[in-house]
């Protein structure tokens, strides 16, 4: 669906309305959703599919995933949280995923933020090298 100018905006606007102490809170969301399907506009669902991906966004934006080879340790575990808390605010839900294809090493998405330790990126760069 083409998203004219107006209807980012817009949905911008309720996104930001959406916003307590810079996070999302669920009942706003509801509400504001609601409020845009029954008030009719023509450009509603233009609207609602940016919210959408606004909301998409900032979902990303508070979860890390972090994959890594072997099951991680509990102390590990909770040192690779701390950190992220530091970086990222005490907000970030952590998922822990075994991926083998990684070869070895920890590969930590927040967002767009990629931090890649795994022997699978560097082979990977040694090989765009050549």
């Amino acid at each position: 669906m083409k998203v004219n100018k107006r209807a980012k905006r817009d949905a911008k606007q309720l996104f930001h309305l959406c916003l307590v102490n810079r996070l999302l809170a669920e009942n706003r969301v509801r509400h504001v959703v609601q409020r845009v399907v029954t008030a009719g506009r023509r450009d509603g669902p233009a609207i609602l599919s940016h919210f959408r991906r606004l909301l998409r966004l900032d979902r990303a934006r508070h979860t890390a995933i972090i994959e890594s080879v072997t099951v991680v340790p509990a102390d590990v575990q909770a040192a690779i949280e701390a950190g992220l808390m530091r970086r990222y605010g005490p907000h970030v839900t952590t998922t822990f995923a075994y991926r083998p294809a990684l070869i070895a090493g920890v590969r930590i998405q927040v967002g767009s933020d990629v931090y890649d330790g795994s022997v699978q990126a560097r082979l990977t760069a040694l090989e765009k090298s050549f």
